[in-house]
């Protein structure tokens, strides 16, 4: 037997061991080359609400923003979120908020699920041009339909309630889309089993399919909640009534008021309302790993 130099003997019982050297791991410049690239990327996405949750606490930048800017505050104080909830109904515009991204997300993710599940195992005649028409709504952007939106709840003197943006949940195409294509990979052994053991279509629905889809039904529930707390254009136009001002409408109202050109006051109110948000996202991020381990589907 040829030895080579990069093997050890070892003698054990009178017999020789070799031991041959781990095999070095290759280096890729591609790998670094992405790592870096994605850690540039989260760095400027960081680097902003890094700043902005320190100057909130910067009582020295109530009158204006230093520059270049500095990531500990000079005065750091507790004076600008006091003086936020002071000057701006926080908690009311917050609830305010919550109320209408509870109605939208649960209005929005049955029409999702029931036409999504629908489309993809009920295998109905025209199933397909009924996608297509729902995909089609998402190519006209919302600023070319605000207006026709506006003047159809104004008719329906539906303007200054909440059901301006329940209404509009009805039709949600994306989550059509994203519940579909979820629901596709679901064998459909299951639901000719429960048929065939005498269950109704709703029962299968709601007993089999229904707990498969919670992964993607979290994902939805982030992204509806994000879309309807952010949002600022509609809320702007539908709502009249400061009592029924939603956190984003309340908080330009208040960023707008030249009575108040104090920037940590500002930037305290906003990091207070990023709260939930932040909230939300990590506890269904979790939710949706715990949801595809204990589903027990592999994609």
């Amino acid at each position: 037997m040829k030895i080579v130099p990069d093997q050890i003997h070892q003698k054990h019982s009178g017999r020789l061991i070799l031991k041959e050297k781990a095999p070095k791991k290759k280096i890729r410049f591609g790998g670094h080359l992405l790592t870096g690239i994605l850690f540039l990327g989260s760095l400027i996405m960081i680097v902003p609400f890094i700043w902005m949750v320190t100057t909130s606490f910067d009582w020295g930048a109530r009158l204006n923003i230093p520059f270049p800017p500095r990531f500990w505050p000079e005065e750091a104080s507790l004076l600008p979120y006091e003086a936020a909830f002071t000057n701006v109904p926080m908690i009311k515009y917050m609830i305010n908020s919550l109320i209408v991204a509870i109605g939208v997300i649960l209005i929005s993710l049955m029409s999702a699920i029931f036409s999504g599940y629908a489309i993809s195992k009920l295998k109905f005649k025209g199933a397909g041009i009924i996608m297509v028409l729902a995909l089609s709504t998402m190519m006209i952007p919302f600023e070319m339909t605000m207006i026709p939106q506006y003047l159809l709840f104004d008719k329906l003197q539906l303007l200054d309630t909440y059901w301006a943006f329940y209404l509009p949940a009805l039709n949600y195409a994306f989550g059509t889309f994203l519940a579909k294509a979820f629901i596709d990979q679901l064998p459909g052994s299951l639901r000719e089993a429960a048929i065939i053991d005498g269950a109704n279509e709703f029962t299968v629905f709601l007993r089999i399919y229904l707990p498969l889809c919670i992964p993607i039904l979290a994902t939805m529930v982030i992204l509806q909640f994000l879309g309807v707390w952010n949002d600022l254009l509609w809320p702007l136009l539908a709502l009249k009534s400061p009592d029924k001002y939603t956190i984003q409408l309340g908080l330009a109202m208040f960023t707008y008021n030249k009575d108040i050109p104090l920037p940590s006051i500002i930037l305290a109110a906003t990091s207070v309302s990023l709260v939930p948000i932040v909230a939300v996202y990590l506890f269904l991020q979790k939710y949706i790993v715990e949801s595809i381990a204990l589903s027990g589907i592999k994609q």
